[in-house]
This record gives structure tokens, C-alpha cells and sequence, in this order.
């Protein structure tokens, strides 16, 4: 946790990945970030993995640092008191429908200056989901072993749902943007985000759209070697897998004297006529004779001496881990300052927990603070953002209550 964003104040009102992402971001970094949910939950309060009492282990951690409010967002009363929360604090972030009753245009009704951004499926206004987008990218066909045939082999899809959480960081990002222009010119600004144009517009940025159209077909699967440069996983003596990566000539040249294969090296380049230290191009055509060496190599050796060879001359590798290794692992959790063990989690849990993944040496982290319980916030926020009294609060908390009166809205 840094203070960066600490006058920094946002309702969000969303469900599942992206969204609760973008606002995830913001608290990391200081915001005040209220979330504004349904009172028994949103579409994504009792997503999968739950925990015996039935707390959902991704809600608490996409929703740590923020505030939360609980209203009938199936009633009318509770639609118009998000959107004055919303209006009242002139920063939004949210996936509902642009035509819902939260859309950009009733909420800048009372606040012109509005700052909103919205997570969108497809530009057109068509539902979307990281894994549908990603059925569409292109980029599961582009997966899977290498003799695998294009034509009649399955997609295989990754399990991050990455579409997602690099959404969620654009539109962090999106929204500090539109609060900079608004703090130059005094506008509010309508941000809409569209996870498949996050999807489709990243194969653009990434070179393989050109690539795709200057060579007319699609690029083949390459198993887990990397496109266009040197690196793939190769198994030890003794069953340890590991993955390796050769982008620059010292990773090169350190790989080569870690695995001891100059000479072997030299004696291919010979015969290929090629030097593979002059860059990605002869390493990767030739991918397959130098992985061959490699596997030799790696096979005749105990991943103790091969890795701490390769620490020595500086590579670039890392041993395969299941999930709960890495999360058991005491160098990529335990000893990393990114991590605080945190108890006061609604589950009831303890485990570790994330602080900003942005370092910033001169500033102190704080602790990762825990996600809120559902409605905890209500009465505070409702109080000092529109300054309803107990009583009507109250009221509004009340299951069978359809419509808060006039009388009992007391702004301060």
C-alpha cells in the first residue's frame, strides 16, 4: 500500500475479474475504492474456490483495501442512491451494461464533470468473457506440442484469465488519465474499455496481426519454445523440468558455458555455417539441433550442479513449480517484501497477501490491508456521502422496504 492516490475517492459497482481489478489497483496505490454490491452479493460474491463456510477466496482478494456498501440494486431506491454516490463522488468505475440505469449519461445528469469508466465484452455492445475473447485472439491455436496439425488439432486455453487482469490495469491506468485531463480543463470524460478490443488490440501491439497478414497464413505451434528466440524446458538427470531463455548474447554466451557445450556449439555452427551469437535469427531457425545439445546435456547432469552453474554465469532460467509450490516457495513468497501474512481476512484465513506490485524504494509499503465484509461500509459512506441520517439508513437496510421517502433524506 502506498498514499499516492490517498484524495483519490471511486465507487465501483462491477463483478468477477476486470473490473474489481481496475479498482483493486487504485486501492493498492492509496484510493478510496467503494464497492457497491447488491445486499446479498454480486454475480461474483460466491465465486468458485469457496471455503467451508462458504467465502469466496477470489472476492476476498480481488476486493482487499476497498470499502464496501451493500444496497437493493434491484430496487428503485437503492439504483438511485448508487447513482447519487456515484454523482457525489465524480469517479466511477464499473462493468454494468452502458444502458443501465448506471450508464455515464444518468450519472453526469448530476455531475457534468463525471469520470467514468466502463469495462465493456465487445465494441458493439455483444457479452464477453476473458475465455471467449480469448477463443477469438487467436492465440490458443497458436499453443500446444509442435507436431501438433493446425488444421484438426483442439485449441489449448490458457488458465489465467490474462484478458482479464490486463483489462483491469488499462483501465486503472484509463481512469488516471481522464482525472488528469479533467484536473487541466475541468471535463469529465466517458471511458468505455472493451476486453476483446483489449484482446485483439494487444495481437496488434505485439506485431503478430503484421505478422499474420505479411506471411498469409498462421504462425505454427511451437510446444513451450519461444517464438522467435532461443528458450524452451529441458529436464534434468534426476526429473527436474526447467525453462530457460536466451534473448540477449551474455544470456547466450552464459547458457553455453553453464551447459559446457563449446566446443559441441562450435562444431554445429561449422556445419550450419551460422554464429549464434550474432543474434535471435540463427538460434532460433536452428532451434531444433541446439535443443537436442541441450537435452543431452540437461539429461546427464542433477538439476543442483546444472542450476548453480547456470547462477553462476548469470542465466536466465527458473525450475517448474505446481501452484502450491510457488505459493509455499520461500524466495517468490516468503523472503519477498511484496508479501505480508495477513489474518484479518473475511474467511477467517491466514496467508500472505500482496502488497502494490510497484517498488518504490524512497516510500514505505504499507501492509496489504484485507477485503471489506459485505456492507460493512454501508452506513458510514451513506452517512457522509449524502448525508442520510440513522434512521433512514435504517429504512434502507430494511429487506421489504421498495421506496425511501422524501421526507426521510436528510443531506448535510
Amino acid at each position: 500500500m502506498y498514499d499516492l492516490l490517498s484524495d483519490l475517492s471511486i465507487i465501483e459497482a462491477s463483478s468477477f475479474v476486470a473490473s474489481p481489478t481496475a479498482g483493486l489497483y487504485c486501492a493498492q496505490m492509496g484510493a478510496e475504492v467503494i464497492r457497491v454490491d447488491h445486499k446479498e452479493g454480486g454475480l461474483d460474491y460466491d465465486r468458485y474456490l469457496l471455503t467451508e463456510e462458504g467465502r469466496s477466496l477470489a472476492w476476498e482478494n480481488l476486493n482487499r483495501a476497498k470499502k464496501s456498501v451493500a444496497l437493493d440494486l434491484r430496487s428503485g431506491v437503492g439504483r438511485e442512491l448508487l447513482v447519487e454516490l456515484s454523482a457525489k463522488t465524480g469517479n466511477l468505475i464499473t462493468n454494468l451494461p452502458e444502458k443501465s440505469f448506471l450508464s455515464h449519461a444518468a450519472v453526469a445528469a448530476e455531475r457534468p464533470d463525471l469520470v467514468s469508466v466502463r469495462i465493456m465484452g465487445w465494441h458493439d455492445g455483444r457479452q464477453a468473457m476473458d475465455f471467449t475473447v480469448n477463443a477469438a485472439s487467436g492465440y490458443p491455436l497458436m499453443c500446444g506440442p509442435e507436431e501438433w496439425d493446425m488444421a484438426t488439432a483442439p485449441p489449448v486455453n490458457q488458465v489465467l484469465p490474462a484478458w482479464d487482469f490486463i483489462t483491469g490495469a488499462y483501465c486503472a491506468f484509463a481512469m488516471l488519465a481522464a482525472l488528469r485531463h479533467r484536473d487541466r480543463t475541468g471535463e469529465g470524460s466517458e471511458v468505455r474499455v472493451p476486453l476483446g478490443d483489449v484482446a485483439i488490440g494487444t495481437l496488434a501491439n505485439s506485431g503478430a496481426m503484421a505478422e499474420m497478414l505479411h506471411r498469409g497464413g498462421d504462425r505454427e505451434r511451437l510446444g513451450n519454445a519461444i517464438w522467435g528466440a532461443f528458450g524452451r524446458d529441458f529436464r534434468t538427470r534426476d526429473g527436474v523440468r526447467f525453462m530457460v531463455a536466451a534473448l540477449t548474447a551474455k544470456q547466450w554466451t552464459g547458457l553455453v558455458r553453464a551447459f559446457n557445450v563449446e566446443h559441441q556449439i562450435a562444431a554445429l555452427e561449422q556445419k550450419l555455417g551460422v554464429r549464434f551469437a550474432e543474434g535471435d535469427r540463427p538460434r532460433f531457425e536452428h532451434r531444433h539441433s541446439l535443443f537436442d545439445l541441450f537435452q543431452r546435456k540437461a539429461e546427464g547432469q542433477d538439476w543442483a550442479d546444472l542450476s548453480a552453474a547456470m547462477a553462476r554465469e548469470g542465466c536466465t532460467f527458473e525450475r517448474y513449480r505446481t501452484a502450491y509450490e510457488a505459493a509455499n516457495d520461500p524466495v517468490l513468497v516468503g523472503d519477498n517484501p511484496l508479501f505480508a501474512t495477513t489474518a484479518d481476512n473475511p474467511s477467517g484465513l491466514e496467508y500472505p497477501a500482496p502488497r502494490s506490485f510497484a517498488n518504490m524504494p524512497e516510500r514505505e509499503a504499507g501492509a496489504p490491508r484485507p477485503a471489506p465484509f459485505l456492507g460493512q461500509h454501508t452506513e458510514e459512506v451513506l452517512a457522509e456521502r449524502l448525508g442520510l441520517s440513522s434512521a433512514a439508513i435504517g429504512t434502507l437496510v430494511d429487506r421489504d422496504i421498495a421506496r425511501l421517502s422524501d421526507k426521510d433524506r436528510i443531506y448535510a
